[in-house]
C-alpha cells in the first residue's frame, strides 16, 4: 500500500514537471481558426462582457473567426453614440473589433418590430434576416460554436 502511493505521487511529479517545463511555448503558436458565434439579445446586461470576451479570446486567438448576432435589446450597443452604464461608448471596441475581423450582425427583424432605421447604426453593423435564424444557420451549416456572455 504504502508503495502504490509513492508511485502515485512520482507521476503526479513527473506530469507536474512536465507541464512545467512548457512555460516558455507561446500560447499563439498553435492556434487553428476557432469560428464562434456571440448571441447578444440584452445590451445592457450583455455587451460590456461580450466585448471583453470577444478581444481576450482574439488576444489568445487572433485566426479566430467571430460573428457578433444581435437581436431584441442586443442591437442597442450598437447604435451610434451608445455608451454603456458608465459613460463609455460601445463604438470605441465595436471599431477595434471589426478591424480584427470581428462581424457584427444586426437582426432585420428586431429593426422591423422596433421601428428602427438603419441610420441609427455605427457603420461597423452588418444586417441579416433573422439574428436567431443567422445563429442556427452559422452553428448547423458552417460549424460554428455558440457563445451567449
Amino acid at each position: 500500500m504504502k508503495h502504490a502511493a509513492i508511485g502515485s505521487l512520482l507521476v503526479v511529479a513527473a506530469l507536474a514537471s512536465g507541464c512545467a517545463g512548457t512555460g516558455g511555448v507561446d500560447a499563439k503558436a498553435n492556434v487553428a481558426e476557432d469560428k464562434v458565434v456571440y448571441h447578444i439579445n440584452d445590451a445592457n446586461d450583455q455587451a460590456v462582457g461580450a466585448l471583453r470576451n470577444i478581444g481576450n479570446h482574439l488576444e489568445v486567438n487572433p485566426k479566430a473567426k467571430i460573428v457578433v448576432v444581435t437581436h431584441s435589446r442586443g442591437v442597442d450597443f450598437l447604435f451610434d453614440g451608445a455608451k454603456d452604464k458608465n459613460g463609455n461608448p460601445y463604438n470605441i471596441p465595436v471599431e477595434k473589433l471589426k478591424a480584427q475581423g470581428v462581424q457584427f450582425d444586426v437582426c432585420s427583424i428586431t429593426l422591423r418590430n422596433r421601428k428602427l432605421d438603419k441610420s441609427k447604426f455605427v457603420p461597423e453593423a452588418t444586417y441579416v434576416p433573422s439574428g436567431v435564424a443567422e445563429i442556427t444557420r452559422l452553428q448547423q451549416r458552417e460549424g460554428y460554436a455558440y457563445l451567449r456572455p
